[in-house]
């Protein structure tokens, strides 16, 4: 905009007497008017301008003005919608735990700001290029068009992604009151409507992408956060934590799939917060005559937002409105597990270097981030290596939280099954802990789907698997049985970077199953659909009662959808990951045999 020049007044002249002063006088005035009319208009520009143009520039951090992300070339259009949920934020239950100093010091990184209440009720933020992050459920500009272009590879966005998994769990929801209205369902017809909407929707999304990322990967070393949060309430503190220890907080990039009860969903999918439309988790209330526990539901508020409280803080806000925050929203009826909230999660990665999976409960060392970078780099196998582990544990909330203290790490050696554990599938466990003199990482044969860190061509070469729902164990020895089998080699960190609140059933919190059951309104009806998914891994795995011969017999072959795609690699072989893993498959008993591990736990394979 052009400078604006004062107005000048004219010189006084000589003489003219009375009428010349008068005649200057009013030509003073008058032009005093102009002038204020003047700069009034431009300061109204200005302001608008500003508000148009200034959130672009202001908020980024220095990296990102130099290069245009695929945010900045798609411009918002709030005339079109996907899902209107509305909600009054200010009725959601603040849980205690869920407020966090932002601590910052002089350079930045741990400076500390005083902790108070935030009002979120009111917070919007759409990021750039129409990325909705608050309030919940916004529905994304032109998010049909998005979709298509999206989906067809023509010019893949992230809003375009967030738009097409809205309208997938909105089908889902759809289908799913459907069935459960009909009150003719059992755990074979709600396994079938799973598996007939995602393959509508998510096989021709992978298969766009099949072979090749979706965004083209930065040489930047930026990191992506990918975060499964089902009614999670530390959620902020783990963002809060992520970013304040963040050695470059502006390159790291979050993924969070936010599942909450957000209140109660109406028929026209409208949200109403008010009263306690919520259930807490089974909580122990006490023993009976026998001196056992006994638990009860109760109802309880809205769960707290902890996106909204996270991207209230002043400190924090511009990573939310950059589009370093991604947020799918879920009603916590419509979750679907760990599993998928992962694959979910996968979807919001832009083409970050890096690719770290976590739970949504967890603390963070200083510089965590480029300590991982350096430590997966010293991997002989590098770029195709994955660090992963079991992080040590916390519990409560510590208000003069400076940092994770580093320890030594442990190794994933170890697998078993449980008996007592409705669908019982092989789980993995620790073994050795390094001393603290190893020169590099040393070889594991498991993941932790709770942990991993490797680069982003993991997404290209071992690609979540879209058909697991309501699984809980299993997935991490699907997942590493797949990586291993397409080349990747997997280590354990030598040190521990974060720390992570293991919770036992005595805390009470929400489970996902208790909500499954709560939807179809039929308990355990959960564990008979799990146990139906649950072959797709074991089939994978190798167990005998999995083959595909008796899953047919079953009737449940639904379950084997696209298993080529999402099964063993073709690098390495299923026999060779059991001789590695010190694993083999008892044939009489149906059983995985785990053996002892004697080069993990001594750390002889670099």
């Amino acid at each position: 905009m052009p400078r604006q020049s004062a107005p000048r007044l004219r010189k006084k002249q000589r003489g003219g007497g009375v009428l010349s002063l008068a005649y200057n006088t009013q030509l003073f005035q008058l032009l005093m008017v102009l002038g204020g009319i003047v700069i009034f208009t431009g300061m109204g520009l200005l302001y608008e301008f500003s508000k148009s143009h200034g959130k672009d520039h202001a908020v980024l951090p220095d990296h990102r003005r130099e290069k245009r992300s695929y945010f900045e070339d798609h411009p918002m259009d709030k005339k079109n919608s996907l899902r209107s949920h509305q909600i009054d934020e200010r009725s959601l239950h603040k849980h205690p735990e869920a407020v966090e100093k932002s601590k910052n010091d002089d350079d930045g990184n741990n400076a500390e700001e005083e902790e108070s209440e935030v009002d979120t009720s009111n917070l919007e933020i759409m990021a750039e290029g129409g990325l909705p992050v608050l309030p919940i459920f916004t529905p994304v500009p032109d998010g049909e068009a998005l979709i298509e272009s999206t989906m067809d590879g023509s010019n893949p966005t992230m809003p375009g992604v967030i738009a097409l998994m809205q309208k997938y769990l909105k089908e889902l929801d759809a289908a799913n009151k459907r069935l459960r209205d009909s009150r003719n369902f059992d755990a074979q017809k709600v396994t079938e409507t799973f598996f007939d909407v995602s393959f509508k929707y998510l096989k021709p999304f992978d298969d766009a992408y099949r072979g090749r990322s979706i965004f083209p990967i930065r040489e930047d070393e930026s990191i992506f956060l990918s975060l499964a949060a089902y009614r999670e309430h530390l959620l902020a503190d783990t963002l809060t934590y992520a970013f304040t220890q963040a050695k470059d907080p502006d390159n790291l990039f979050v993924g969070a799939v936010v599942q909450n009860c957000f209140g109660k969903v109406l028929e026209d999918g409208t949200i109403d917060p008010s009263g306690k439309p919520c259930k807490t988790g089974l909580e122990v209330v006490g023993k009976n005559s026998a001196g056992k526990d006994m638990t009860k539901m109760s109802d309880a508020p809205p769960d707290h937002n902890g996106i909204a409280d996270f991207c209230a803080k002043p400190s924090f806000r511009k990573y939310c409105e950059s589009g370093q925050v991604r947020v799918l929203y879920v009603n916590a009826s419509e979750s679907l597990g760990p599993a998928m909230a992962r694959y979910y999660a996968s979807k919001l990665w832009g083409g970050e270097t890096y690719f770290i999976q976590c739970d949504s409960h967890l603390q963070f060392a200083t510089h965590w981030d480029d300590k991982y970078i350096q430590e997966v780099k010293a991997t002989s196998n590098y770029p195709k290596s994955v660090l992963s582990s079991y992080p040590p544990g916390f519990t409560g909330h510590d208000p003069n939280f400076k940092g994770v203290r580093e320890t030594p790490g442990a190794r994933l050696c170890t697998c078993e099954t449980k008996k007592d554990e409705p669908n019982a599938i092989v789980r993995i466990n620790t073994g050795s802990g390094y001393r603290g003199t190893e020169p590099r990482p040393t070889q594991i044969p498991y993941i932790a789907a709770g942990f991993f860190f490797a680069r982003s061509e993991f997404l290209i070469d071992v690609p979540f698997d879209p058909y697991l729902p309501w699984c809980f164990m299993g997935e991490e020895i699907a997942l590493s049985m797949r990586a291993w089998t397409r080349g990747w080699n997997i280590y354990a960190p030598r040190k521990n970077l974060i720390a992570h609140q293991y919770r036992p059933g005595r805390m009470g919190l929400p489970k996902f199953w208790e909500s499954v059951d709560q939807f179809w309104g039929r308990p355990g009806i959960i564990y008979r659909a799990q146990a139906k998914v649950l072959k797709r891994i074991k089939h994978m795995v190798g167990y005998p009662d999995a083959k595909r011969e008796s899953i047919e017999k079953e009737g449940i072959e639904v379950v084997l959808t696209e298993i080529e795609e999402y099964g063993i690699g073709k690098e390495r072989s299923w026999n060779e990951f059991l001789e590695f893993a010190s694993m083999e498959m008892d044939e009489a008993s149906g059983r995985v045999v785990c053996h002892a591990n004697k080069w993990c736990n001594q750390g002889l394979k670099d």
